[in-house]
């Protein structure tokens, strides 16, 4: 780590207080005692790397953020091992990938060093805050906003602050099958839009169409692009057909999961035929009718792999296979999660030890 950052003293929560937050907190609502924050002007590029103690951030009015939304973030995990190690899950991928949203929009590139740096400072601080029950893990969310204070929209912000917080968490869903909605009315993303770039305007349009899937008794939605599949609200999706793993492939519009990607080399790995190619609704509902779609799962950070048991829609309902989850989801899983916990040997050097 050649990044140094600046420490700020801070009073640890004591350790039954920190016990009693983290039990049986929802996800995203308990924060631990630090964060990051790490500057950029236009003048000085990136100064002022700092851990400090978790709290409000202050904000002129007319930054940036506020109007124009020049805003993205990441989403990964610190994990407890068997051997009560802490380690971090591919985080030089979430770094490309940042620096990919980034790009997209208009925003200084964090460089590889200083993010994983960040990841690694914020985490030995508040390794204590790792939970170190079965399932559960610390939540990191790496984010940079713009800071400008201006309306004037003629430039990019030439100020911006990049900020690393984590909250313990559990499972994002609860590990059994859920129900998806797949949405007509509204779309994600277009083409040559930022739906590969994970940005907050990505996510603040789907709300509404979320409400709409919970209603019906949905889980989540599931994106659609001209009749074909493109991914879920927080995750990817994958569509077992026999032997066969396959996921629609990264045309622009949707997210290249970190995820994703490890379930690709997992499944091909472990003699599954593995195929990135549109599915689209009429072949989803089809295969899943004549017997030949036994398994539908999804994949991301929060949710992990998660199986699809049911999916609801204006043309109707139908099930996966028998509802419950199949063997390749179960495997996949397993496989996964045994590599970042520690307990099957990390033949990828994706585990990254604090």
């Amino acid at each position: 780590m050649s990044t140094r950052f600046s420490v700020e003293e801070v009073e640890p929560t004591p350790a039954a207080e920190r016990e009693r937050r983290m039990t049986g907190a929802p996800f995203g609502e308990v924060f631990t005692d630090h964060m990051i924050t790490t500057r950029w002007s236009a003048e000085e590029g990136w100064h002022d790397a700092t851990l400090c103690a978790y709290g409000p951030l202050v904000l002129d009015p007319s930054a940036q953020v506020f109007h124009y939304g020049q805003e993205i973030f990441e989403g990964m995990k610190a994990y407890r091992t068997a051997d009560g190690s802490v380690v971090l899950f591919r985080p030089y991928a979430n770094a490309e990938r940042f620096a990919a949203s980034a790009y997209r929009m208009a925003m200084p590139e964090v460089p590889a060093d200083l993010f994983v740096g960040a990841l690694e400072t914020l985490v030995a601080a508040d390794r204590d805050w790792v939970p170190a029950t079965d399932g559960h893990s610390l939540y990191l969310r790496p984010l940079m906003i713009a800071t400008q204070p201006t309306l004037g929209f003629y430039q990019p912000s030439q100020s911006f602050l990049f900020v690393v917080i984590a909250s313990p968490a559990g499972a994002y869903f609860s590990g059994g099958p859920v129900t998806v909605w797949l949405e007509t009315e509204y779309t994600r993303a277009a083409p040559g839009g930022t739906g590969a770039a994970k940005c907050g305007g990505n996510y603040a349009g789907t709300l509404l169409a979320q409400q709409k899937a919970v209603k019906r008794g949905c889980d989540q939605v599931v994106w659609l692009d001209r009749g074909f599949v493109d991914e879920m609200g927080t995750s990817n999706l994958f569509f077992v057909l026999g032997d066969e793993v396959v996921t629609p492939p990264l045309n622009g519009t949707l997210l290249a999961g970190i995820t994703r990607d490890s379930v690709l080399t997992l499944a091909a790995d472990l003699g599954y035929g593995v195929a990135e190619r549109p599915v689209s609704v009429e072949d989803w509902r089809a295969a899943a009718a004549d017997g030949k779609l036994t398994e539908v799962f999804s994949s991301g950070t929060s949710s992990m792999i998660t199986p699809v048991g049911r999916v609801r829609s204006e043309g109707g309902d139908f099930v996966i296979g028998d509802g419950t989850p199949g063997p390749v989801t179960t495997r996949l899983r397993n496989e996964l999660s045994g590599l970042q916990t520690g307990r099957r040997p990390d033949p990828y050097g994706w585990v990254h030890k604090i």
